[in-house]
């Protein structure tokens, strides 16, 4: 008997640890690394998204680092997509271009190869937590300044409470786990 989506996401947060203080007190970091090593779990995971996403013309699905990576990869083969992985600045090998932007204390870059996607063609952005937004939007920057179209922004965990889906407002965003 198939599982359901309310068995899946039950099985899924059951797999996610908390670690409290991590990585500096007051913060409950919910670490995916036990959902990982389960490989039934996982499995159910990749194959839930594959059945949201198959059939949609997505012809990429970008992984943001480090753990968006994981979860990209087997998804995009899964749907017979390209996997491209958006990186911090100075990790990619070829000719880059970058977003920059707000952390709590500073900035960031991510960055992209310049030929990793080609215009029109439909993006899914896929990552491990949806916090604050802002890595999400900065990825969804780099999609435009490319020409490719964001079809979806999916993430594993939202933290309602940071309120990220305001920064992402004029995108779909799904999330399989909602904190």
């Amino acid at each position: 008997m198939p599982i359901t989506e309310t068995q899946l996401r039950e099985k899924i947060s059951a797999a996610i640890r908390d670690v409290p203080d991590f990585p500096k007190k007051g913060i409950l970091f919910k670490d995916i690394m036990p959902l990982l090593a389960d490989h039934k779990s996982f499995q159910a995971l990749i194959d839930f998204l594959a059945e949201r996403y198959s059939n949609r013309g997505i012809k990429k699905v970008l992984g943001i680092e480090a753990r968006g990576f994981i979860l990209a990869a087997p998804l995009a083969l899964k749907i017979g997509a390209g996997m491209v992985p958006v990186r911090k600045k100075g990790k990619l090998p070829y000719k880059t271009i970058s977003a920059t932007y707000d952390l709590e204390y500073g900035q960031d870059t991510l960055q992209v190869h310049e030929d990793a996607i080609s215009r029109g063609e439909k993006v899914l952005i896929i990552d491990d937590v949806l916090a604050t937004g802002g890595t999400a939007s900065a990825v969804c920057s780099l999609v435009k300044q490319l020409g490719g179209e964001v079809e979806e922004i999916a993430m594993l965990i939202e933290l309602l409470f940071l309120k990220g889906r305001e920064k992402l407002k004029e995108y779909e965003v799904f999330s399989v786990i909602k904190y």
